[in-house]
């Protein structure tokens, strides 16, 4: 058939966008890959099979993640078209070791292949977008990956492939008639339904919720983003903080959580005098008449320098050099109780690796340009007075598993997320956002309260279950009780990426006897 190659292709790439968060047919992830590993057996031709598979993670990618346009065109075509090619690769090297060696060894360095990249792409390396990782797809579907607090989204994603893999070997046994119908069928009901049967067993019983309860606030002020930084309006924007932190709160009020850049100003603060700037004096004033409540708040902020570092900038006109940050602060009664600065910046809109500088005037980034902020590398646990331990996510942030664990593991007792999603307007970004934080629970065992400018805020507990949203595009606020010990750790946070690692160590094997078999004939 003449246009049978272009129609798998298209295949795999529709049902695979229509598998992601947050549509209801999660299921067409475990057929979606079919058509292409059809392609890939059918295709001799490396550069025709490389392109086909493009068509279709380009699909993919687009369908899935077209809101980024509306931040950032020129980031959504980057990252589109960047996304889609390093997604190639894993599956051109299957392509390339199916001409020459077995069914099996071949299967096995898909796996090997695809979990080895997404464990790269999950590395701040400059141009990591981990969006997309499989085993995201079943962010809406948390009751049937219970056991992400063993292996994180690694095992989402080996689920996916493993699946199609064997159904793929199935649909082929029937149709040769070869005798091994029976046995992959076998294979693959074993494949599909062992994990949703340990998600069952496994899943939380009541007193993993915990006791030593405490009252946590979350505030959604829902201001436009674009209106957000016209100059001028910083003192409204902080006062109707105020009060709705006001009208919420009470005697039993522990955390009160504002969003990402609450505290916003055009040249930000600095954070060596935070307690002498003019803007922020009405906080310290609630706080001084509420001392038991501690404010976890975004903070556009900098610090003045004495010597240059790797993220300084200079102030115009002078020798001064400063860093800006994305950053979020504890504060309280008595004072600034911790800082954080965003340690994972975006691509494209807040950071570019060094070898794409050069563009860094096609990328526009609300409140400076894509090199504008210094990151922080290590992992700071902000405690407050009421027993809280808070693990800090800018934004961001929320997608990286092994990022997150890193915090429970040094005793954080709660995930904190504050973020801006109303760039994207009301897209499925915001909606995919929030699932995305429904894994970092389950993989932690922990509690998220997340609080979003624009929405969905909500609380989210130690199963995945979301609790108390708040909607996108409204104003208002959300409270509930939650404890301020630390659940056990779970094997994930104990070893974090273990089985990604695994399989990097599995693709490395494949390579290394693949390129030692090629030189044989020459020695």
């Amino acid at each position: 058939m003449k246009y049978r190659p272009l129609l798998l292709s298209l295949s795999t790439g529709v049902m695979a966008w229509l598998a992601w968060p947050d549509s209801s047919f999660t299921f067409l992830i475990f057929v979606a890959w079919i058509p292409l590993l059809f392609l890939a057996a059918e295709t001799k031709s490396s550069k025709k099979f490389f392109l086909l598979s493009y068509l279709s993670l380009l699909i993919w990618n687009v369908g899935t993640t077209w809101w980024i346009w509306n931040a950032t065109a020129p980031g959504a075509v980057a990252a589109w078209l960047a996304n889609s090619l390093l997604m190639c690769f894993p599956w051109l090297g299957y392509h390339i070791l199916l001409q020459k060696k077995s069914g099996w060894l071949s299967g096995l360095s898909l796996l090997a292949f695809w979990l080895c990249f997404e464990f790269i792409h999950l590395q701040d390396w400059g141009l990591s977008w981990p969006w997309l990782t499989l085993g995201n797809v079943f962010a809406n579907q948390i009751e049937w990956v219970q056991w992400y607090a063993v292996t994180g989204v690694a095992g989402g994603s080996l689920w996916v492939l493993l699946s199609n893999l064997l159904l793929f070997a199935y649909i082929n046994s029937a149709i040769n008639k070869d005798g091994k119908r029976i046995r992959f069928l076998l294979y693959c009901a074993t494949v599909l339904l062992s994990p949703l049967i340990i998600s069952f067993l496994i899943y939380p019983k009541q007193e993993i919720y915990g006791i030593h309860k405490k009252e946590v606030v979350i505030i959604q002020p829902n201001i436009d983003p674009y209106k957000k930084i016209t100059s001028g309006t910083e003192q409204e924007q902080l006062g109707d903080l105020l009060t709705l932190t006001a009208q919420t709160t009470s005697n039993n009020t522990a955390l009160v959580l504002w969003p990402e850049t609450a505290l916003y100003s055009r040249y930000g603060y600095n954070e060596a005098d935070l307690q002498h700037e003019t803007n922020l004096v009405p906080v310290f004033q609630y706080l001084n008449a509420q001392p038991h409540v501690s404010i976890f708040t975004g903070i556009e902020s900098y610090n003045l320098l004495k010597a240059p570092t790797t993220f300084s900038r200079i102030i115009p006109g002078t020798n001064t050099h400063f860093e800006a940050y994305n950053g979020a602060l504890l504060v309280d009664s008595k004072g600034i109780q911790g800082t954080y600065h965003k340690s994972r910046l975006v691509p494209g809109v807040e950071t570019l690796p060094w070898f794409l500088r050069f563009l860094d005037t096609w990328f526009e980034k609300f409140g400076g340009v894509t090199a504008g902020y210094a990151k922080q590398n290590d992992r700071v646990i902000l405690e407050e007075k009421n027993g809280f331990k808070l693990a800090p996510a800018i934004c961001y942030e929320s997608i990286y598993g092994d990022f997150m664990r890193q915090y429970i593991k040094k005793g954080a007792n709660l995930l904190t997320i504050i973020t801006n999603d109303g760039w994207w307007k009301n897209t499925p970004g915001h909606r995919q956002h929030l699932h995305y934080a429904r894994l970092r629970a389950v993989e932690t065992r922990s509690w998220v309260a997340r609080s979003a400018n624009t929405g969905i805020s909500a609380f989210i507990d130690p199963a995945g279950n979301i609790h108390t949203p708040l909607g996108y595009n409204k104003r208002g606020t959300i409270k509930a009780a939650i404890p301020s010990v630390q659940n056990k750790l779970t094997i994930y946070v104990k070893y974090g990426d273990w089985l990604f690692q695994l399989f990097c160590a599995i693709a490395i094997i494949i390579l290394g006897k693949s390129l030692w078999a090629r030189f044989q004939p020459e020695r």
